[in-house]
């Protein structure tokens, strides 16, 4: 026996089981292609429900018109009251000159006056103005700077000098009508003695224009200030 005979049955065998897988092969999917086709065709036939509905709305409530109101009553007639004429003044009737014979006119009624308004009371007398409150008086104050009056300054004490001391001294003096100092006192004090005692001392000698009330010379009090500075 050759090669070629030895080996010839099982290549016969392979071919006929490539030709049978093919043959089932082919079955297999023509069976799928028909199932899947006819389930894509039992997809497609599926057509959804739809859903009608409808809302039925409740019947309305019947509307009963109200009851319309009742008339008012009729107005009650109220009594009429009838006013009995007044007696009219007979006079004597007497014939118009005009008038026909047989004919009486009666008298005009006779016309009487009203009285008269009484006099309307007089009015109260106005009551007396006040009378203006008295103007104030006019004062003028002393004055010792007058020109013709040569009052000298005070002198600054040689003490106070060399000891440096300065200040102010007011002093409050009583003047009389004639211009002269009756009273001195010290108001505000310099600090020193001797230049309060020196301020003192030569105001007693000075002379004053007298205060004046209205233009009438009066004694008053009055404020003079010394100044002490040293230059």
């Amino acid at each position: 026996m050759s090669q070629t005979d030895r080996f010839a049955p099982a290549g016969g065998t392979s071919r006929t089981m490539i030709i049978v897988g093919s043959v089932v092969v082919l079955h297999v999917a023509g069976l799928w292609a028909l199932q899947s086709g006819l389930m894509r065709k039992a997809v497609e036939l599926v057509v959804p429900a739809e859903v009608l509905a409808e809302f039925i709305a409740p019947p309305a409530p019947e509307v009963v018109p109200p009851k319309p109101p009742p008339p008012p009553p009729p107005p009650k007639p109220q009594p009429v009251v009838r006013k009995a004429p007044l007696p009219k003044a007979i006079a004597d009737p007497k014939p118009s000159p005009n008038a026909p014979k047989g004919v009486v006119e009666p008298d005009p009624a006779p016309v009487t006056d009203a009285p008269p308004a009484p006099p309307a009371p007089p009015a109260p007398p106005a009551p007396p103005a006040p009378p203006a409150p008295p103007a104030p008086p006019v004062i003028q104050l002393p004055s010792s700077n007058a020109a013709y009056l040569n009052n000298p300054k005070p002198s600054y004490p040689s003490i106070s000098r060399r000891m440096g001391e300065q200040g102010k001294v007011v002093l409050r003096v009583f003047i009389d009508t004639e211009g002269k100092p009756q009273t001195i006192e010290i108001r505000q004090s310099s600090g020193y003695e001797r230049l309060d005692q020196q301020a003192i001392e030569s105001v007693k000698r000075w002379r004053f224009v007298p205060g004046k009330r209205n233009g009438v010379p009066e004694a008053m009090w009055n404020i003079v200030p010394i100044n002490f500075v040293l230059e």
